[in-house]
């Protein structure tokens, strides 16, 4: 198939971008490096040894991203592109309304007007707001605390109404956990414009050194170590993950959601103590009070994922640890 990326080069859709091409897919990426470096094609080259063709454009730009769904013959899209951190959505909501739902209406727009109707949403566990129970499934009642987990409820929704009006859409929302780790060549991460917003690439700048300390918010939760526990899943099991849901949803019409993770949680302690298991190196941190809105405990119930797409995660906490070391090293000598 010929699939395009809209922010193909950002951490996901770069790993996902491999993932892909080596099942034998021709890929095309869609960029506007708003959050994301150029130099990821270059490393990504080196990967696959071959050239992606990428195609830099805000996806808000409704007749280039038409223009290119028609120029590159493309059967299905993986939408990645939006913005991301939950405190910046916060603050700047409109930019996140913008750039996620509206963004979101111009590729649907340019993909009605291309005749391209098959689609595989990044979506993220956020759309569950506060957990009422765990694990969380698919059929929990969907909220959302911040003007990112809304932006993405609203996309799901939009999609959901699409797929009612025109059965010839086929839509899948992949709803995220927590993504870290890298690709295992150590040529591409998680590399975000300006300061990181999450824990595992926070931990891995104090490792060398980039932060004096990590600050861990509340030691004080209801789990086993009084620290907050998430759901993390390896990046290339989520690239696996898109792989799976794109065989599935080109042959099932309509809209379906699906967890995207481990099944089981992590507390930032264990993420600690097996960063610094795998580097050798001693991650200092500091307690801070609990951040507003912050929850004790989120992790997936994933036997969707298993019976639907065929699809598990594979890749413990030292895997996932391991490779982002790798990667930070990498990195910082680039």
């Amino acid at each position: 198939m010929n699939i395009l990326l809209t922010g193909g080069a950002g951490y996901i859709g770069s790993h996902t971008a491999v993932v892909l091409s080596q099942a034998g897919h021709e890929v095309v990426l869609l960029d506007n490096f708003c959050n994301s470096q150029k130099s990821v094609l270059g490393r990504l080259q080196k990967i696959l040894d071959k050239v992606l063709p990428c195609v830099e454009a805000d996806v808000r730009d409704t007749a280039l991203v038409a223009k290119t769904l028609q120029d590159y013959k493309i059967d299905a899209v993986i939408h990645f592109a939006g913005l991301k951190a939950v405190g910046e959505s916060v603050e700047k909501p409109i930019e996140y309304y913008a750039n996620n739902v509206q963004g979101t209406i111009s590729l649907l727009e340019a993909m009605k007007s291309a005749n391209v109707k098959t689609l595989v949403f990044s979506s993220s566990a956020t759309v569950y707001g506060n957990p009422q129970y765990l694990p969380i499934d698919e059929n929990h009642p969907i909220s959302a605390t911040n003007a990112y987990g809304r932006s993405k409820l609203h996309i799901e929704e939009m999609l959901k109404d699409i797929a009612i009006s025109n059965s010839e859409w086929k839509i899948i929302c992949l709803r995220y956990f927590n993504p870290v780790g890298a690709h295992e060549s150590g040529l591409i991460g998680e590399d975000p414009n300006g300061l990181p917003n999450n824990l595992m690439p926070c931990i891995a700048h104090v490792a060398v050194g980039k932060f004096p300390y990590l600050k861990i918010y509340g030691n004080d939760y209801p789990t086993i170590d009084g620290t907050g526990v998430r759901d993390y899943i390896h990046v290339m099991d989520l690239a696996d993950g898109h792989l799976a849901a794109l065989a599935y949803v080109r042959n099932h019409k309509g809209w379906v959601a699906v967890n995207i993770g481990t099944g089981h949680g992590a507390s930032v302690l264990d993420i600690i103590s097996t960063y610094e298991f795998v580097s050798g190196q001693e991650i200092i941190f500091q307690i801070e009070g609990r951040r507003n809105g912050d929850i004790a405990s989120c992790y997936a119930k994933v036997d969707k994922a298993r019976n639907l797409l065929g699809w598990q995660a594979k890749y413990n906490l030292e895997k996932m640890c391991s490779s982002s070391w790798l990667w930070q090293n990498f990195s910082n000598k680039a």
